[in-house]
């Protein structure tokens, strides 16, 4: 019989300082790969942005050090390094406690990203140490900590200084702790991206980027004096335009607004929202704000030309906005998140203000430019009638043919009827479907065979993605519709399983096949990404049988060089080409029991960096991917295709 627990006033832990955050760091960084390990250097410099936004600061040096760790440096009016109420220094309060910091009312800043008072002390719980110099006052101050712990003693409860200096500023150093993150290396493009957008935001902002990590440094300034202007320029630099960009900006309730737009020939909308310089990668009030009074501006002047009669129905918001690239930027004096990674802004008096300074401005732009107001409502007029044909095309290919939950085509579902506890296997042919079939535990594991490779739909037209046997045995599987921007039907409440699984073989091939798998999730059914519901099965590659001992499965070449290394004795090697090679039993210990297997969950790093790198590599142009190729050819690894190296692999489950 097992032991009893214990469970009384023992059992109740405290979490002191920031051990809370070395716990649980997910809570304050979205996660342990490289995403999160790249959220620390976007705490620190959205910290001196702020400087910057205070009028105290005109340029930010970033700098990825030889040895991994990260330098920001700014030339603001450097922390305050003088006595607390707390009894020690402020400079010691802001970097080894939660929710310290200055910028809790409107006194010291009006506006801010970094509103929560944790970014600098969470990314100090998370560094294998943390060096920091002040230059505030005459003086250098200096403080340093090891996994948060601070290691410099104090003078009097003041940092003690190292020398003299005219100039002020905050340098912070910081290298990431390997025990906390699955990899240590920060992803440069992702961090050029961030700072490059920073730079859009600010126009005044100068940001110095240094990588002293390869054989060459590189050397890179951003400074864009054109704002969010020179960012739409940006995001359509390769697309034919339709017109020059469109700017406003205006303020409501105290907070400030700005947005830049342009039509282009591309059939679909690319809309991008900031609050405080943070990208809202959800969205949210400011963003709801401009599409609802953007679509009631383009109906009532379509109304007014006689483009729409009485008797027809207006555009609707998807319509309107086809062919759209936009960003919407808000200062907001005391912004709400949803979560300390501020992906969606969650103020309705921001959605208020968006709309107000629209619907101000906009008209007033179109009044006296018509020929660019009708190319925007023939913009519409062309999405409302492909949405038309699309929705008609959706009815007959969809429910032409209705499938039960138990009897959609290939489909060997799952007993349970709880989604939170089910998942669905896509399995690359008949034979390793046969296998997962046996295999699999009936009660929560559904198996969905697919014949070869399924359509690239960055290639294909909506008719023919919806023509498609397999995908349509997928939609109708999964429950929840598809998202192809117009008449948008998706609801991932409807969605039947908890986990979506690929599981191919590990092989190039099936590299291909999960490729184009999520190509699909990502191009039509993206939230299922976004909410954490798609993996990818990890198959071992290799089986090593000794002749004396437990047999053990190997996942890839660098266990089988460990084992090999570690294992005294005689083995005999078993490589596996294929899933279709396992029994059954094989299948259910290596990739289907939740117990032992290995899955890997597809997370989206960057959003806009994912939708230009799913076009450029699964497009219909070869001579950019060809050089995408070439130049990312060191990051690659054998049998791991680009796209799910882009939709970030990351944490076993």
């Amino acid at each position: 019989m097992a032991k009893k627990q214990t469970y009384d006033e023992k059992s109740i832990a405290i979490l002191e300082g920031l051990e809370a955050v070395r716990k649980r760091p997910g809570m304050y960084i979205g996660s342990v790969t490289t995403k999160g390990l790249n959220h620390l250097i976007y705490e620190i410099v959205d910290n001196s942005v702020d400087e910057h936004l205070a009028g105290a600061c005109d340029t930010i040096r970033v700098t990825l050090e030889k040895n991994g760790s990260c330098t920001v440096e700014d030339n603001g009016r450097g922390i305050p390094v003088g006595m607390h109420a707390k009894g020690v220094s402020a400079a010691r309060v802001v970097f080894s406690t939660l929710h310290a910091g200055g910028k809790f009312d409107n006194s010291v800043y009006k506006t801010s990203g970094g509103l929560h008072g944790v970014g600098s002390s969470v990314v100090n719980a998370l560094s294998t140490y943390m060096d920091v110099e002040i230059s505030r006052d005459g003086f250098i101050h200096h403080d340093r900590y090891e996994k948060g712990v601070p290691v410099v003693e104090l003078e009097n409860g003041l940092l003690p200084t190292i020398g003299k200096t005219k100039k002020t500023g905050t340098r912070i150093n910081f290298l990431p702790d390997p025990e906390i993150f699955e990899k240590t290396r920060f992803k440069e493009e992702d961090v050029k991206n961030r700072l490059k957008e920073t730079a859009y935001l600010n126009p005044k902002l100068t940001i110095i980027y240094e990588d002293k990590r390869g054989d060459e440094t590189e050397h890179i300034e951003y400074h864009e004096p054109e704002g969010i202007i020179g960012f739409v320029k940006d995001l359509n630099k390769n697309i034919e335009k339709l017109h020059d960009v469109i700017y406003f900006t205006g303020e409501s309730e105290n907070i400030k607004v700005e947005v830049a737009f342009q039509y282009t020939s591309e059939f679909h909308e690319n809309i991008l929202g900031f609050c405080n310089n943070i990208y809202n990668s959800e969205g949210g009030a400011h963003i709801t704000g401009f599409k609802t009074a953007f679509t009631g501006i383009i109906n009532s002047y379509a109304r007014e030309l006689g483009i729409l009669k009485d008797k027809d129905a207006n555009f609707n918001g998807a319509d309107v906005r086809n062919g759209m690239t936009a960003v919407v930027s808000v200062k907001h004096p005391d912004p709400r998140f949803e979560g300390q990674t501020k992906t969606k802004l969650d103020n309705q008096d921001a959605n208020r203000a968006t709309a107000k300074v629209t619907n101000d401005e906009v008209p007033l732009y179109f009044d006296k430019n018509l020929e660019v107001l009708k190319t925007v409502i023939s913009c519409a007029e062309k999405a409302a009638k492909i949405r038309k044909a699309e929705e008609k095309a959706k009815t007959n290919l969809l429910t032409k043919q209705k499938f039960s939950f138990d009897s959609n085509g290939k489909l060997a579902n799952c007993e349970s009827r709880d989604a939170s506890k089910c998942e669905i296997f896509i399995v690359e042919g008949d034979s390793a479907g046969g296998s997962a079939k046996m295999a699999r535990n009936r009660m929560f594991q559904a198996i969905m065979p697919i014949r070869g490779k399924i359509l690239n739909v960055e290639k294909a037209s909506i008719d023919k993605v919806l023509a498609n046997a397999e995908i349509k045995t997928m939609i109708n599987a999964f429950g929840c519709g598809f998202s192809e921007g117009y008449g948008n039907d998706f609801d991932i409440t409807k969605l039947r399983y908890d986990k979506i699984i690929i599981m191919a073989d590990a092989d190039v091939d099936g590299a291909h096949i999960s490729t184009l798998l999520l190509t699909l999730f990502f191009r039509f059914m993206p939230e299922l990404i976004l909410e954490g519901h798609v993996y990818v099965a990890m198959p071992p590659l290799y089986k090593a049988i000794p002749s004396k001992g437990e047999e053990k499965y190997l996942y890839d070449d660098a266990e089988l060089d460990k084992y090999r290394k570690t294992h005294t004795g005689k083995f005999t090697l078993q490589r596996y080409k294929g899933l279709g090679e396992m029994d059954a039993d094989q299948l259910w210990d290596t990739t289907l029991n939740p117990a032992t297997r290995m899955l890997k969950r597809i997370e989206i790093e960057d959003g806009r960096l994912a939708n230009d790198v799913t076009s450029l590599l699964m497009g219909s142009d070869v001579p950019p991917r060809k050089e995408f190729i070439y130049e990312h050819a060191h990051d690659a690894e054998l049998d791991v295709s680009m796209t799910q190296q882009l939709l970030v692999l990351s944490g076993s489950e």
